[in-house]
């Protein structure tokens, strides 16, 4: 990657890549992780360094991030690779799952009596108790990202957040309710790039996994 960021061009698409965290913690696998602020797990600093090696290739002319110690250690190889220097945003964390929080798939649709597969429209809908609803993870997420469009016009800027974060991110650039965003995994440490046009969101690449092909030791 570049150290020199090119100057901003108006005429050019804007880039967004957005990147989710490397896996986590084995002991938070399937679990509604949220404000939870856990480590990665040894694989998951292997796909950071995967996801490091791929981006080198790739100029950025800015980055902006999580301040979780998960985002944060998967961007620390990116960052020792010569990337511009990173812009915490405390928005940019990932959604707080209020009493779900800690608690795997079952046991919420065992305690509260809900499909997990539907956890986008109870998000949306404000059904976790305490936990923070689909218009207010838009209200803190919308500003940042129009931030970012109006002031990287032509550039490509790296946005490293969370699963949860992206598919919001996705619902506001591609205009679809939150709860269509199902029909995208976003995956540890993968990366999904928009293309900003005048008139249209470009998908240009979704959910690539630079670290596929690792070896898996848990097999």
């Amino acid at each position: 990657m570049s150290e020199k960021n090119s100057k901003p061009n108006p005429t050019a698409p804007t880039r967004l890549i957005l990147v989710r965290h490397g896996e986590v913690e084995v002991s938070y696998h399937k679990i509604f992780g949220g404000k939870i602020d856990m480590n990665l797990s040894p694989r998951g600093h292997d796909q950071a360094k995967a996801l490091a090696a791929f981006l080198r290739g790739n100029k950025l002319d800015a980055i902006y991030a999580s301040p979780m110690k998960r985002v944060q250690q998967t961007l620390a190889p990116v960052l020792e690779n010569g990337a511009p220097p990173q812009k915490i945003l405390r928005d940019l964390r990932e959604v707080d799952f209020g009493d779900w929080t800690g608690m795997n798939w079952e046991q919420v649709c065992e305690k509260f009596n809900l499909f997990t597969h539907e956890w986008l429209d109870h998000i949306e809908r404000g059904v976790a108790p305490n936990g923070e609803t689909g218009p207010q993870l838009r209200a803190r997420v919308e500003p940042i990202i129009r931030d970012i469009v109006k002031n990287h016009a032509g550039q490509t800027v790296g946005v490293f957040c969370h699963g949860g974060v992206i598919r919001m991110i996705l619902s506001i650039l591609l205009k679809l309710p939150l709860p269509r965003t199902n029909m995208f995994e976003i995956e540890y440490a993968g990366v999904t790039q928009i293309a900003l046009h005048p008139q249209h969101a470009e998908i240009e690449l979704l959910n690539f996994t630079p670290w596929r092909d690792l070896p898996d030791d848990r097999q």
